[in-house]
């Protein structure tokens, strides 16, 4: 089996999620102990967050690119970053990876496409959501994003950064944010993604909200993993790389 190499710290939730999701579907799978062996080079969450929110782009990605370099060092045939706002920087990253990178936006899109969804509702953090990049990739893949309006992107964001990441969990922001999914049905989306790693803490995994499904983006981007290092090809770029 290739050896896998997380990318975590972004944020310490997510990075968990990740593990024991790699972890618990290989046992799911094969009844067995000996699952992948798991690198994972923990980046300073409030310091890349900081060099994010002030547009300090070159700071961000030296981390994102010292950490995929790392994993290379330490034995990993292949990396991901577990988070999806930093895939902002996936294709500078990637440029400079000595390893091969995979995509949470084309994993997510993979599944989509599976299921025959092409208008999806899209939840994160307010870069995942205003930077454009998430939309223009899944458009690559044929899939439209369905954005929320800017008072809900706001509401979101503030729950994922003042609770999720520390760990937090209210039932009162998991109100709040199905009162959001509601407002993105209305606007056409067939299902949503959950394009935040930490947002799965509130949902339980095969979870519907008013009759959508929720795409679990870290789950589907562990699995992907997982699924790659046992030799499958998965997550593969877009083939229409047109605006």
């Amino acid at each position: 089996m290739k050896k896998i190499g997380i990318v975590g710290g972004l944020s310490p939730e997510s990075t968990i999620l990740y593990y024991k999701t790699i972890v618990n579907e290989y046992r799911r799978r094969f009844q067995r102990e000996d699952y992948p062996v798991i690198i994972v080079y923990s980046l300073s969450f409030g310091l890349f967050r900081e060099h994010v929110s002030r547009g300090n782009h070159s700071g961000a990605v030296g981390m994102l690119i010292e950490a995929v370099e790392s994993l290379y060092r330490a034995g990993a045939d292949f990396a991901l970053i577990s988070a999806n706002t930093p895939h902002m920087f996936y294709e500078e990253v990637k440029a400079k990876s000595p390893i091969p990178l995979l995509n949470i936006i084309d994993c997510l899109a993979e599944e989509t496409r599976r299921d025959g969804v092409t208008r999806i509702g899209l939840l994160g953090t307010k870069y995942t959501l205003t930077k454009g990049f998430y939309a223009k990739r899944l458009r690559r893949h044929g899939i439209e994003s369905i954005i929320p309006d800017r008072e809900d992107i706001e509401l979101v964001n503030k729950i994922i950064f003042n609770e999720l990441t520390w760990g937090i969990i209210r039932e009162e922001s998991k109100r709040k944010i199905i009162e959001v999914i509601k407002r993105l049905k209305e606007k056409g989306a067939q299902a949503i993604a959950l394009a935040c790693t930490e947002l799965p803490l509130l949902f339980k995994d095969t979870e519907e909200v008013v009759g959508l499904k929720l795409y679990d983006t870290a789950r589907i981007h562990a699995t992907k993993a997982l699924e790659h290092a046992l030799g499958e090809n998965t997550c593969s770029s877009p083939r229409v790389l047109t605006p």
